[in-house]
């Protein structure tokens, strides 16, 4: 096929800048890590491939499947990647797209007008961090097929069969290479959130996943299937869950100005959060930027100014601020541009300047007029949003407590907390722990040049169920923002105050232990996500055993532990190993200073677990689920993942 058939597509398309062999030497550099998240990676750059085809027209279909060796397929019925000689490197255009680095369509913006993934990056990544990648493409009436290992190429194109005319698509199978991946086992539950995302925000695609390592009775496949011809409406109701809403059908907004796309879809409930998800060419930017601050500023200034034109507000400097116009609002906004500029820490955040005002001017005028021609859903949002600046007002007093201003710079620091001697934010880390025991030994055993420690009293108020200003009333949430300082709220809320550059949540190892580490991480998704934004939240790791033989001391941190310990200390001699003692830690009380130090809060020695965003919308889900006040849902969550628990009975 040559460069000038009708669509446009062939191998003069493709741009190449050469060089692949640093893909095997550092991996991480291009797919984020060789842990389970750039495992999953490796499928999503093939199925952003896929989806790029759906994005120009030319796909509406896209079969992932999982084979019972880990392996995968991913097929879809697009134009095909080019086969034709590539006018200047003379190889096949397949070849290219698989070997060379930033070989691809999307370099060239004809090609693609939009894309996600790594823009030309991702297929040829795939190919050499996988042990073998066949690729089949059906194009020209006929089946060609080339193969790979490692990303060097083992069988040249060839045809091997012919298909109807007008007959079309790409299917690309690999499996990831154990020398690059030191675990292989592929997630369906993770793969199927992002196929689900993606239909999501390409209405009208069909997305099927089945795992062929989950067989029924008959020797079927376990499959699903994510098509949803109402597209981003239908994600705001599925994100919702069983929350109340308080206008049956969700609005949405949708235009196109300047080559850039906009869809946003909102719906307002019974809740007091804010679950507000952006996009942008499919990619989750849960750090915001320019889109997003274009739609909060949009939605405030339009609800405030359908106030005042309905009489809402009594004085004329009356006014909703952000978080009133967002009490209770889950949203959706989907940008699709051609050349989208990330920022931040995880290259998630828009940096587009003029997208801004193009979301804003479109959020306005679409959602001015909605207000004005559905006036009982406008008293509905009207009324929810004037609710909920009365209680802020209410909760002004109890905000001003945690405010860094008039506590901390005063010294009023919370008189449980022990503080650290540096003043120095970025060495300094907080351990917040369960109960007074605990925070007992923690301060006989830190070092508390850089170490503080906040023991809680009991479990914290569960946030998502309770308005702001009962949450700000709750001593211990007070307690936490006093000591960390960067205030709460997003008008009060800054980072730069934050006192300690790492908060630890010290929890027992039980099912008491689990609730309380809940609730807080439930207060910090909900109320400084910022936080977690930033990588500055984590996990203790406490043993669950001492295992002791005589002046030999060893710590365990799950049964398989153990029982290794025990058989290596027991093949001692029959007459040493009546005296292996082995100790089970029910809480961290149990623990003296000294073996709280070494296992749990030696920089040298313990091991802490960051908490990430890096699935925003599963994480709202679940903390929805588990935390809010609908019971059927949870009671349904515990019944499929029960048997994955860990109960000390």
């Amino acid at each position: 096929m040559s460069s000038s058939e009708p669509n446009g597509y062939a191998s003069g398309q493709i741009q190449v800048l050469k060089g692949l062999e640093a893909v095997r030497k550092r991996p991480g550099m291009y797919i984020g890590s060789t842990g389970p998240r750039g495992l999953h990676h490796l499928v999503y750059e093939v199925v952003d491939n896929s989806i790029d085809e759906a994005l120009a027209g030319f796909a509406d279909r896209v079969d992932v499947t999982i084979h019972s060796d880990d392996s995968i397929t991913v097929v879809d019925n697009g134009r095909g990647i080019p086969v034709d000689l590539h006018p200047v490197e003379k190889l096949p255009g397949v070849e290219l797209a698989l070997t060379v680095l930033h070989a691809g369509g999307k370099f060239d913006k004809e090609t693609y007008k939009v894309s996600g993934g790594l823009h030309g990056v991702g297929v040829s990544v795939v190919n050499a961090l996988s042990e073998w990648l066949r690729v089949k493409v059906l194009r020209d009436g006929k089946v060609h097929e080339i193969a790979f290992s490692r990303g060097d190429k083992t069988e040249d194109l060839r045809v091997t069969g012919q298909v109807a005319a007008g007959e079309t698509g790409t299917s690309v199978s690999f499996k990831p290479d154990h020398e690059i991946f030191p675990e292989l086992t592929y997630s369906f539950d993770t793969l199927a959130n992002r196929l689900r995302e993606l239909a999501f925000l390409n209405r009208g695609v069909r997305l099927t996943l089945c795992d062929e390592r989950d067989l029924n009775a008959e020797g079927t496949p376990h499959c699903e299937e994510y098509f949803y011809e109402g597209g981003i409406r239908t994600f705001v109701e599925y994100l919702r869950g069983s929350r109340k809403p308080l206008h049956e059908t969700p609005i949405y907004v949708a235009a196109r100005r300047e080559d850039t796309e906009i869809e946003v879809a909102m719906q307002y409930d019974d809740g007091y959060n804010d679950s507000t998800f952006s996009f942008v060419n499919n990619i989750n930017t849960h750090e915001g930027g320019t889109h997003l601050t274009g739609f909060k500023a949009a939605l405030t200034r339009t609800i405030n100014d359908y106030a005042r034109k309905s009489g809402y507000f009594k004085k004329s400097t009356e006014s909703l601020s952000g978080d009133d116009v967002r009490e209770g609002l889950t949203c959706v906004i989907s940008v699709k541009i051609k050349e989208p500029q990330f920022e931040g820490q995880t290259k998630t955040k828009l940096g587009n300047s003029e997208v801004k005002g193009i979301v804003e001017s479109i959020v306005n005028e679409k959602l001015s007029q909605f207000l004005e021609e559905n006036p009982k859903v406008s008293g509905a949002i009207l009324e929810k949003a004037v609710s909920a600046a009365r209680a802020r007002e209410a909760a002004r007093k109890a905000r001003d407590l945690s405010r860094t201003k008039s506590s901390l710079e005063t010294g009023v620091l919370p008189g449980k907390l022990a503080d650290c001697s540096t003043n120095n934010p970025e060495i300094s880390e907080m351990y917040i722990v369960e109960g007074d025991s605990a925070g007992g030994s923690a301060k006989q055993g830190r070092d508390r040049s850089f170490q503080a420690i906040l023991p809680l009293k009991g479990k914290i108020l569960n946030v998502e169920k309770a308005r702001f200003d009962k949450v700000l009333g709750n001593d211990e949430i007070r307690a936490m923002i006093t000591a960390i300082g960067t205030g709460i709220g997003e008008t009060d809320f800054n980072l730069e105050k934050a006192r300690y550059h790492k908060i630890i949540l010290m929890t027992d190892a039980d099912v008491d232990g689990a609730h309380i580490r809940t609730l807080l991480l439930t207060f910090f998704y909900r109320q400084m996500r910022q936080l977690i934004n930033e990588g500055m939240i984590y996990i203790a790791q406490p043993p669950l055993y001492r295992v002791a033989r005589g002046k030999q001391e060893h710590y365990a941190y799950s049964d398989e532990e153990r029982d290794e310990l025990l058989g290596r200390l027991k093949s001692g001699g029959s007459g040493e190993a009546r005296n292996v003692h082995v100790q089970r830690y029910k809480g961290l009380g149990e623990m003296n200073p000294d073996q709280l130090w070494k296992t749990t809060m030696d920089p040298a020695t313990r091991t802490i677990l960051r908490v990430t965003l890096e699935d925003a919308v599963d994480a709202d889900s679940i903390f929805q689920t588990l935390m809010g006040e609908d019971v059927d849902p949870r009671r349904e969550f515990i019944e499929k993942h029960a048997k994955y628990a860990n109960l000390d009975v």
